[in-house]
């Protein structure tokens, strides 16, 4: 998910002074304890904890709203938002005569958390002052106490975030004043991931995450998760992210087996996301009663607006695949009634619903045993595709291109190349997602092989198409390993 203002200049270093001499700026046992039980996502463990200090100080404070926030925005329930945003101004208007680094950098990330709470529920003028206003603060504190990592971890974050945002974002970046930078934000990471304070696990994970989906480091971010979640069975969200990890590596039999070894229990805050990955899971095993009973309780517990239409649509997936052709028209239609379209797999699933060309059945298949690591069976299933002179261009394309997915997760580089390219030579400038992803694939072998130069015209290329339903992720992957090559 999600801004940065840039305060430093040197009149206003002369108005903060020489950095100051930092006091005590620890968690509190108790307190350091509480902040583990929100990440184990155990709201009644972190509150008894919380609930043996002073409700003005400030550690106290911030844990109170990680906890607060973590369970706003797993819930997604708009009925919870006045009440948690009146919950942080107490907090932050606690926090005004405080000082010092742990002081202040609570009154930044709850603002931050606060801007986060109003771009999800639709108060997005609100949210980008909110997050103005946190950057400006959590600046304030890396200048006054420059070793204080846990502003750096935060920091680093919407640096990185901002900095690796889209072109298209640009105007709405330059209208608030928030420029971005890539390199800074992750030095700012690696210090608060590589060195000890209270919020490193956090920092770590951070980086770790963004090396994976960004820098193709898959390796690294599973060994990390792997060994939080040995040493932390019990952990929710490192369990979360263990399923997360092994569904993006292709690796379903491994996911499923962690989803149902998941700790539960009424000490747990409900996360009915888990469901929605369980149901593309054994989408991708061709298990689909049992993927339509995921989604539906997906549905059933989550009270929030993202998803809603990608649940529909693998819903409908499921009843047509399975042959189930009246559960499959009613799953559609639905499609069409709920949620919203902010995230891309929700308006992928739009524009299918909007999309008058029916899906081909035998793609649709390959394309799911591709997503589940099942590659020879997905060849299999290709095998019996057969292309005619009435066979849609995006079919055609879609073809080759899970050819090439498939070949290339074998490790077969050469033929993957070929048709990769081949997609690219079919699309033109036809607006789906094929050719642009092939050429940020061809990039990524370029560079493996040590082709600089070819990987940045790959790259470019992925860059240039205006219109695709991945393009935002499609872009920010291309724009930041340009900037690795550059």
């Amino acid at each position: 998910m999600f801004w940065l203002v840039l305060l430093a200049s040197a009149n206003l270093g002369a108005a903060l002074g020489a950095p100051v001499r930092e006091p005590v700026s620890e968690l509190t046992p108790n307190q350091a304890r509480a902040y583990a039980e929100v990440l184990n996502m155990r709201p009644a463990a972190a509150r008894a904890l919380l609930g043996t200090g002073s409700s003005s100080d400030a550690g106290t404070l911030l844990v109170e709203d990680c906890l607060g926030i973590t369970e706003l925005l797993i819930s997604q329930d708009a009925a919870r938002y006045e009440a948690a945003v009146d919950a942080q101004d107490a907090r932050l208007a606690a926090l005004e005569d405080q000082t010092g680094p742990l002081a202040e950098y609570a009154a930044a990330e709850i603002r931050l958390h606060q801007a986060a709470a109003q771009v999800v529920f639709g108060h997005e003028v609100q949210g980008a002052w909110s997050l103005r206003r946190s950057y400006g603060a959590m600046q304030r504190v890396t200048e006054r106490y420059p070793n204080y990592l846990p502003a750096r971890k935060t920091l680093g974050m919407l640096q990185f975030f901002i900095g690796s945002l889209p072109e298209g974002y640009r105007w709405f970046l330059k209208l608030l004043g928030l420029p971005g930078s890539v390199d800074t934000g992750l030095r700012n990471l690696r210090r608060a991931a590589t060195q000890p304070n209270d919020f490193q696990p956090e920092a770590r994970l951070v980086l770790a995450l963004l090396e994976e989906t960004y820098y193709k480091k898959p390796e690294a971010a599973l060994q990390l998760v792997q060994t939080l979640h040995r040493q932390q069975p019990e952990n929710q969200l490192l369990t979360f992210l263990l399923i997360s990890q092994f569904k993006k590596q292709h690796r379903t039999d491994e996911a499923l087996a962690a989803y149902r070894a998941r700790p539960s229990g009424p000490a747990y805050l409900p996360l009915p996301y888990l469901h929605h990955l369980a149901a593309d899971l054994l989408l991708y095993q061709g298990q689909y009663p049992a993927a339509r009973r995921a989604n539906q309780l997906f549905l059933q517990d989550y009270a929030g607006q993202h998803y809603r239409k990608d649940a529909w649509f693998k819903l409908y997936l499921a009843a047509w695949l399975g042959g189930d052709a009246g559960a499959a028209a009613r799953y559609r239609a639905r499609i069409g009634k709920e949620g919203r379209t902010i995230l891309e797999e929700d308006t992928y699933a739009q524009r299918f619903f909007e999309d008058k060309q029916p899906l081909n059945a035998t793609l649709t298949r390959a394309r799911l045993q591709i997503d589940g690591g099942y590659y020879r069976p997905a060849l299999a299933t290709l095998g019996q595709f057969r292309t005619t002179a009435t066979t849609p261009l995006r079919d055609q394309l879609e073809d080759t291109y899970r050819r090439a997915r498939a070949l290339h997760l074998l490790g077969e580089l050469d033929s993957a190349r070929v048709l990769y390219a081949r997609t690219i030579a079919r699309a033109g400038t036809a607006p789906y997602y094929y050719a642009p992803q092939s050429a940020l694939q061809l990039g990524y072998l370029a560079q493996a092989g040590g082709q600089a130069n070819a990987a940045k015209t790959y790259f470019r290329k992925a860059l240039s198409y205006p219109q695709h339903e991945y393009k935002n992720s499609t872009d920010t992957k291309a724009k930041l390993a340009l900037a690795e090559l550059e």
